[in-house]
């Protein structure tokens, strides 16, 4: 039971009850449908259009047009959706303008930043013939425990941030070794967890690890990648990547990487804050790049892939384009949303409806990354740009929705009692002729 004047009520109830609804109504015209790798927040947005949905517009429109406070809503939605859009485009503005102005002499084709020994068209076949051999693994959830010696990997984790000392938890303690390299100096974080920490990365390679999982940001994979010092390591590491977008890590390994190497890309679809209950039911994507027919190398690919499916997760095998497009519908859209939420400086009030509570959660999801982390779903997935646009497409659609009818109602009542007013007035000379043509004085006159 909560006591508060109406005033207070109408207040409260735009910035909460009229958003939740203008937010369900946008992302029901994006037609959103769910996908092999939804995430937690993006099912979240699901049920949110199908709450919204159930109701009428005639009670959308009434919660816009009888609350003085909604106005300013929709205006200050509009202006944070424009903030993000102009972060973005500013943000990409900078990278063109510095490659074309700053590196214009760096610039290089595909294939002249190849291996000069025809590397380029010999991993390009392997990488046919490795695909057409994959033997297919049938993934199965396993209680989580330590691993059989002879599925135990020394696994190089080069990127060793939040993330990826969140997966390097789980690898531990599953018995497998875990080294890990990073150019900040995360020693005690890596003795903490029983990793053993290198601060360069050729001392790091000449331990031989047999996967070297890159851990790093979108941003600064190419940097990291060309770095690394691949002749120090065996001719058949398998080398895999966690990104939230996989078409650009995928291109970046069969350009940069020697022939040898063995590539699986991946994304873990969860992170330390959704993930950290468990990664029971929450989806792993991969793609088996390039995976040597070598009964040996197949075999540890799965060993890789079974660090994830002991935990529970749900193993989903798809190409990198197939994920960058249902990401691009899913994931982008849902941090777009929750950034676009996070400029109104949304809080907490005492009427929450459970709408209402899922956007303060999913702001809450969003903003724990970074913005490059963003950018990096924007500009790495060919995809981002199009949901962007239709993103705008849908709340101008639904604006005008609104202020047509809002227009409708002004226009009905400025000149549909002016007609009305009309007729009264013609009534009323008639009448007033009719009574004076029979009166003694219109007798007289005429």
């Amino acid at each position: 039971m909560v006591e508060m004047s109406c005033q207070e009520h109408d207040k409260l109830a735009a910035g909460s009850q009229f958003m939740t609804h203008t937010v369900g109504r946008v992302l029901d015209m994006l037609g959103l449908e769910s996908t092999p790798i939804n995430t937690k927040g993006y099912e979240t947005l699901l049920d949110l259009v199908e709450n919204t949905c159930r109701d009428s517009f005639d009670l959308y429109y009434g919660l816009f047009l009888y609350n003085k406070s909604a106005l300013e809503m929709v205006e200050r939605l509009d202006l944070a959706f424009d903030a993000l859009r102009n972060e973005l485009f500013g943000r990409l503005h900078h990278v063109v303008r510095k490659q074309l102005f700053e590196n214009g002499e760096k610039v290089k084709s595909v294939h002249d930043s190849s291996y000069q020994n025809g590397a380029a068209s010999a991993f390009s076949s392997n990488a046919l013939r490795y695909q057409d051999v994959t033997i297919p693994y049938e993934f199965k959830g396993k209680i989580s425990g330590s691993v059989d010696d002879n599925s135990k990997l020394k696994v190089a984790i080069v990127g060793f941030g939040n993330f990826g000392q969140f997966l390097a938890k789980t690898l531990a303690r599953q018995g497998h070794s875990v080294l890990a390299y990073s150019r900040t100096d995360y020693r005690d974080a890596a003795q903490k967890l029983g990793v053993s920490f290198f601060s360069d990365a050729n001392d790091l390679c000449e331990e031989h690890p047999e996967v070297i999982l890159l851990c790093t940001s979108i941003l600064s994979t190419e940097k990291v990648l060309k770095s690394m010092p691949f002749q120090r390591l065996k001719r058949s590491t398998l080398f895999v990547d966690v990104l939230s977008v996989k078409e650009f890590p995928r291109n970046l390994f069969l350009q940069h990487l020697p022939p040898e190497f063995d590539i699986l890309c991946t994304h873990p679809m969860f992170g330390p804050e959704s993930g950290k209950n468990g990664w029971n039911e929450l989806p792993f994507v991969f793609d088996k790049v390039r995976i040597g027919n070598d009964e040996r190398r197949v075999a540890r690919c799965n060993s890789f892939l079974d660090i994830f499916a002991r935990e529970g997760c749900r193993m989903v095998e798809m190409t990198c384009a197939e994920h960058d497009w249902h990401a691009a519908g899913s994931q982008f859209i849902t941090h777009t949303m929750g950034r676009v939420l996070e400029k109104l400086q949304l809080e907490s009030t005492p009427i929450n409806t459970k709408g209402y509570e899922t956007l303060l959660k999913l702001v809450e999801n969003t903003a724990g990354d970074s913005f490059e982390l963003y950018y990096g779903l924007f500009m790495y997935n060919v995809n981002a740009m199009e949901q962007l646009e239709r993103m705008d497409f849908a709340f101008e659609s639904l604006k005008k929705q609104l202020f047509g009818r809002l227009h409708g109602v002004l226009r009905k009542e400025l000149f549909g009692d002016s007609e009305k007013l009309e007729v009264l007035q013609e009534k009323s000379v008639r009448k007033n002729g009719a009574a004076l043509s029979s009166s003694p004085e219109s007798v007289k006159i005429s």
